[in-house]
């Protein structure tokens, strides 16, 4: 199959990547294809010395939300990928989101920490705002609904808005309101803390899956 394809996306779980690039090494070396690897963690470097070197490489982190067309991914090509590679990597990966080049790959590991493992995020403050919800007296399915619906609504103003969060977050927060009442309480809990210190520790585990991913 490699060797009559002119992209190969190689979308295997990181722990097995070894075998597959031994497996498909030769003819990648033979045809000379194009190799886009949503292998997470592991490195470019790795995978070009698995594959015998020179190989035109893009590696891509993506998320979860690509599922829905809605996905955020970042992409970081090897020197020997051609501009029009590059256009045929993002084509693909545009097919799901939206898509973002960066120029260290070192930068993956953040794009990692931040819309890699980002979906979880969201979904684990949508799950106590739905409890807390029904605790204030709505059912299951309309604090279920009510939930999704603003943490979409939400979303699409931030994409369409020429404005930063802070700035949107400003202009709903009437002073002596319901809203400054609940921001209150979630920055006492120092809510922007946890989250510098979450991303930091899904950043160091990146890099550490990395190498350890890397030393085969």
């Amino acid at each position: 199959m490699v060797a009559n394809c002119d992209v190969v996306v190689l979308a295997v779980k990181p722990q097995v990547l070894t075998e597959v690039c031994a497996d498909i090494a030769a003819a990648v070396q033979e045809h000379q294809p194009l190799l886009i690897s949503i292998a997470a963690g592991v490195r470019s470097d790795a995978i070009q010395r698995w594959l015998g070197g020179g190989v035109s490489l893009v590696r891509v982190m993506p998320n979860t939300p690509a599922l829905v067309q809605s996905g955020a991914a970042g992409l970081f090509a090897s020197a020997a990928v051609s501009d029009a590679q590059r256009g045929a990597a993002e084509s693909i990966m545009r097919a799901v989101g939206l898509t973002l080049w960066v120029e260290d790959e070192a930068s993956m590991d953040a794009v990692t920490a931040l819309s890699g493992s980002g979906p979880a995020y969201f979904f684990l403050v949508m799950e106590p705002m739905e409890q807390a919800g029904q605790a204030l007296g709505l059912s299951a399915e309309s604090a279920r609904l009510l939930t999704l619906q603003t943490a979409f609504g939400a979303s699409k103003m931030a994409l369409e808005s020429e404005q930063g969060a802070a700035e949107l977050r400003r202009r709903v927060t009437s002073p002596g309101g319901t809203t400054e009442a609940a921001l209150k309480v979630l920055s006492n809990g120092n809510i922007a803390g946890l989250f510098a210190d979450a991303l930091a520790a899904a950043h160091a585990r990146s890099v550490e899956m990395s190498n350890t991913l890397g030393e085969n």
